[in-house]
């Protein structure tokens, strides 16, 4: 059962541990204690909480990566990359002249770029997320429409049909989206088919759709496809995506942008 706690910032440690298990499947108790040179006790401590996050699951002697089946908690996904992310919503509201208008969909990153969007002007903001109502409200240069259906307790999330036929009324300047995991063949992933719908009709009624995603995202998987890089106009990420991911935005003349950098 994941943790219903607020989450501090996962530690450097943390942080680390998760990436060994991503890139080797599992970890063990003694080979993370040497490495770290912290105690078993420590170590344990580590992966119970990386368990309750719902990111590692635990194993006599160690854990390993979590089922790619269900998404982490709201709240370990607001802890993780989480100044990549602001690093990325920066870039990403650079994109986005004032007078625009534009889809915000849900996810934590999508998040981090309407409070990047707050000084803008003129803009108008159509999103399924209430926490993106809640940071744009305050704005008195951005009128925000909220799509109706149910509300998610887990993330204030809002996914159903009458989502999607208000997200289909309109034909919007440019979408952010984000996705629970990228493919090398330019697949964008997520778990939530009724979220998958809305980000399908966004896509589908935005000028210039973006995607912003730090680039943990390519060592996850997710079980439902929305769409791939073609549909794209950018992608903004933090770091340089893997060589058949770059590939393919390349053939479909998918922009990619590295947060700080210059268009590559």
């Amino acid at each position: 059962m994941t943790t219903t706690l607020p989450l501090a910032e996962l530690s450097d440690r943390q942080q680390a541990i998760l990436s060994l298990a991503r890139g080797a499947g599992r970890v063990g108790v003694e080979e993370l204690a040497a490495r770290f040179a912290v105690s078993p006790q420590t170590i344990r401590k580590d992966l119970n909480l990386l368990r309750d996050l719902g990111l590692l699951a635990r194993q006599h002697g160690g854990a390993m990566l979590a089922s790619g089946v269900a998404n982490a908690s709201y709240e370990a996904r607001r802890a993780l990359a989480h100044e990549e992310k602001r690093r990325i919503a920066a870039r990403c509201a650079a994109l986005i002249p004032d007078g625009s208008s534009l889809f915000i969909n849900i996810g934590t990153t999508t998040e981090e770029v309407a409070r990047a969007l707050t000084r803008h002007r003129d803009l108008l903001v159509v999103t399924n997320n209430i926490h993106v109502v809640s940071i744009l409200l305050p704005s008195p240069g951005v009128e925000v429409v909220v799509a109706g259906g149910p509300v998610r307790q887990s993330d204030g999330g809002i996914a159903g049909e009458a989502t999607v036929d208000l997200v289909s009324e309109f034909k919007l300047d440019f979408a952010v989206i984000g996705a629970s995991a990228l493919d090398e063949d330019g697949s964008l992933l997520d778990y939530d088919y009724r979220e998958v719908r809305v980000s399908r009709a966004i896509l589908g009624n935005a000028r210039q759709p973006i995607l912003v995603a730090d680039a943990g995202k390519f060592e996850r998987s997710a079980p439902i496809r929305i769409g791939h890089v073609r549909q794209l106009h950018t992608v903004v990420t933090d770091r340089p995506p893997p060589q058949r991911f770059t590939e393919a935005c390349r053939e479909a003349g998918t922009h990619v942008e590295l947060a700080g950098s210059e268009t590559r």
